[in-house]
């Protein structure tokens, strides 16, 4: 299991970074590997994304969410296993840090090559300063879900 920790901080408040985030299928936005998320009910999301050339597509459940502080998630089917967590953290009144924990299971030798030198580590840092200009160019969030999953 490959594991990757990221952090960044964005120049929004902390309920702004984390409205934004509740709204998955928003992701192709600023994510670059993600083609299209489809939220089938408040906890559960289908993936499709492209990740080296290679399309995937996996069923999401989310395991835990508290509006302002944190969004848990885990794979249930499909072709990528792995769980992960974003945590929020105010740091002022205009500036939150972002954390991203992912566990992931690399499959085939490119992948597993990929985790060794840590281009995965690289990729999800690339993709948070993606998520990061999205918000502060924007001012505000999409959209917002607040709901808490225990």
């Amino acid at each position: 299991m490959a594991s990757i920790t990221q952090s960044i901080d964005v120049e929004v408040p902390v309920t702004t970074a984390y409205n934004q985030w509740t709204q998955f299928e928003e992701f192709p936005q600023f994510l670059s590997f993600v083609d299209t998320i489809t939220q089938i009910d408040d906890v559960t999301n289908r993936w499709v994304v492209t990740i080296g050339g290679v399309q995937r597509e996996f069923l999401t459940k989310i395991t835990e969410q508290h509006p302002d502080e944190r969004v848990a998630w885990n794979s249930v089917d499909g072709d990528v296993d792995h769980a992960g967590v974003v945590t929020f953290h105010r740091l002022g009144d205009t500036t939150t840090r972002v954390t991203v924990q992912l566990d992931w299971n690399p499959e085939g030798l490119r992948e597993k090559l990929g985790a060794v030198l840590g281009i995965d580590d690289h990729a999800v840092k690339k993709e948070l300063g993606e998520y990061k200009a999205f918000i502060e160019s924007r001012g505000g969030e999409t959209g917002s879900w607040r709901g808490d999953v225990a």
